[in-house]
């Protein structure tokens, strides 16, 4: 994600890194080169003057900004609905962990802060599920021996670690530790965990429907490829580069919204999942006073 100040208007338009420009300059460069070619040729294929009547481009330009606007909106919903899924597990680990820091006062300080490793773990298992990782190096700092090789060969790793808290927090209570009413209250923390998992992989495994992208794409390459026919005859020498403008705003929108679409991936503008969990994980240890290093501090305006 990138995470910027208020930048001066004149610098925000050279920004490269952020900006989708870096994916579609080889199609801006190929509809420029038309452009150039169909001003060079002066419209014609074959001796044939193609003619297109610049207004039949301004209606299809609104009705397809239009569209676009639908789709932008869907993938913005999908980008905000996964953040809000994960601050809100930001607010719900940092309230289990003072739950089971002081409301246990039976338990030994080491035992909890074992606890608070493997609500770090969830946040983490989860990050890796959701970019598709299997690479574990978090969590095995953060599980014991066995509980590590419990979940080799395992694909939803965060539910295993769920049941090990749930496990331990119902164990304490048969012990006389907890209070069945607090027990109540942290299991609903855990199945508040749960809907979050749920909801996160809704998104990932929901995209949005493949005949919207379609339809999208290949209606705006099409516009791009035909409108140098469309201007040439009203803007003369200027038509290729107002095509280049346009089409920039067009292809450049279209790749933001799949881009978006997918907020879990680790492209600039998608979510910061890294980043939330070190967030979570530097805020637990430090309630449960389990040393650590310091926080990361981002690097330049990526945020990972």
């Amino acid at each position: 994600m990138i995470v910027r100040q208020r930048t001066h208007w004149l610098k925000m338009l050279f920004i490269w890194k952020g900006s989708v420009l870096k994916k579609i300059i080889t199609q801006l460069f190929i509809i420029t080169i038309f452009s150039v070619a169909v001003y060079y040729f002066n419209g014609k294929i074959y001796d044939y003057k193609v003619k297109l009547n610049p207004t039949v481009f301004t209606l299809i330009g609104l009705a397809l900004a239009i569209f676009m606007g639908f789709c932008n909106t869907a993938s913005y919903d999908r980008f905000w609905e996964g953040r809000k899924l994960w601050g809100l597990l930001v607010i719900e680990t940092r309230s289990l962990t003072r739950q089971i820091l002081s409301f246990i006062p039976n338990v030994p300080k080491e035992e909890k802060q074992e606890i608070v490793k493997l609500i770090s773990a969830f946040c983490w298992s989860l990050n890796d599920q959701l970019r598709g990782k299997s690479e574990t190096g978090n969590l095995k700092k953060l599980l014991s021996e066995d509980q590590f090789h419990q979940i080799q060969g395992k694909t939803f790793i965060p539910n295993i670690i769920l049941g090990f808290i749930s496990d331990w927090l119902h164990t304490q209570n048969k012990k006389g530790n907890i209070d069945t009413i607090v027990l109540s209250s942290m299991n609903h923390q855990l199945n508040q965990f749960s809907n979050i998992s749920g909801g996160c992989e809704r998104i990932l495994n929901t995209p949005l429907p493949f005949a919207y992208s379609v339809l999208l794409h290949r209606t705006v390459y099409l516009y791009c490829f035909w409108l140098p026919f469309g201007l040439l005859d009203s803007l003369d020498w200027m038509m290729p580069l107002i095509v280049l403008l346009i089409s920039y705003t067009f292809i450049a929108l279209d790749a933001i919204i799949q881009e978006i679409g997918e907020p879990f991936g680790e492209e600039e503008n998608d979510l910061a999942l890294n980043s939330i969990c070190r967030t979570i994980e530097f805020s637990i240890f430090e309630q449960a006073e389990i040393p650590q290093g310091e926080l990361k501090k981002p690097d330049s305006y990526f945020v990972d």
